[in-house]
């Protein structure tokens, strides 16, 4: 899912263009800036420098992480700055003209939304003209499930991002297809995935097919202003797992489980992550079942092109996987 964090390699989630990204083929002002993606260490940041390097050119793109070290892009300058530091931040955003401010990890408390306002000060102290900032969709049905806690911080960064005085561009993504379909392809050891979706609609992306979307939006200079959701084909989890069927040969059924039962399930597989954590996730799946999360999707008019179908974006993982593990099958 969108939110959840995972201490997977990045070097198994590295991007795999489904499309060329040519500036020239966008209509949008393209001119040349320089753009920052911060928090750039987790995949959606690797994938999101990957698209900038190959559409705008490495040395037009920055990263800023904590630990620049691990920043794998070749000729992409990479900064020091955490969210925890306005001053660290404000010094690594110097000289950027727009950034895409990554939502930091999600824990228990309320200390993102000191972290997300650092990064949006730190962007107005120096001097960056336009923040992207990735969210997480929902129409509001979420704010009565286990995940309103979680909404209501990307909310809040949304509202404090549009009254900063800076240019903005608002993404709010769908739920990143790799980590649901890692699950899926676990149950194959019982052949049942559980979870409290029900018959719920839920549009999923891969984490790259998010990326170009964010590339795309930085890239040009027009797109100011407005709220996206970076959302594509909306299935329920038996549609979905049926896809992962033809392409991944999965025999596995679906059945509802109750909201009690996934959070045991939770606190069992991330004990590390705590009990908001496993709170969140489950009520990522009660906002499915409420359809919170089947919403309209403007990919098309902020990427230029429409999402890929979950068919394509798994076989699109698949190739991936390949390509990293010859002589495997999926």
């Amino acid at each position: 899912m969108a939110v959840c964090a995972s201490s997977e390699p990045v070097e198994r989630y590295r991007a795999t263009p489904s499309a060329a990204f040519r500036p020239g083929e966008y209509c949008g002002d393209l001119s040349p800036m320089k753009i920052a993606v911060t928090a750039a260490s987790g995949r959606l940041g690797h994938a999101t420098l990957r698209w900038l390097s190959g559409g705008i050119g490495a040395s037009d793109v920055v990263a800023v992480a904590r630990q620049p070290e691990r920043v794998l892009i070749p000729g992409i300058e990479a900064r020091a700055g955490d969210y925890h530091s306005l001053d660290s931040m404000r010094v690594a955003l110097r000289g950027i003209d727009t950034a895409i401010m990554i939502s930091a990890p999600v824990a228990g408390g309320s200390e993102r939304i000191t972290l997300h306002r650092n990064a949006i000060e730190a962007a107005r102290q120096a001097g960056v003209r336009r923040v992207l900032f990735t969210s997480i969709i929902g129409n509001g049905g979420e704010m009565a499930t286990l995940f309103a806690a979680t909404q209501r911080v990307n909310r809040q960064t949304e509202a404090d991002l549009q009254a900063s005085g800076l240019q903005w561009v608002i993404g709010r993504n769908a739920l990143y297809l790799e980590l649901d379909l890692l699950q899926m392809r676990k149950a194959r050891e019982t052949g049942v995935y559980r979870n409290p979706a029900g018959t719920g609609r839920c549009p999923y992306l891969t984490i790259d097919e998010i990326a170009f979307a964010y590339a795309r939006l930085a890239a040009d200079k027009s797109q100011t202003g407005q709220i996206y959701n970076i959302t594509g084909e909306a299935l329920t989890q038996a549609e979905l797992l049926r896809e992962a069927g033809v392409v991944f040969g999965l025999d596995v059924r679906y059945e509802t489980q109750s909201d009690d039962a996934s959070i045991a399930r939770f606190r069992e597989l991330m004990p590390e992550r705590g009990e908001a954590v496993a709170h969140m996730l489950t009520g990522c799946f009660q906002s499915i079942r409420a359809g919170a999360f089947d919403v309209p999707s403007h990919f098309q008019a902020a990427a230029g092109r429409p999402a890929r179908s979950v068919r394509e974006l798994m076989q699109d993982v698949a190739v991936a996987e390949a390509a990293l593990s010859p002589g495997t099958t999926p």
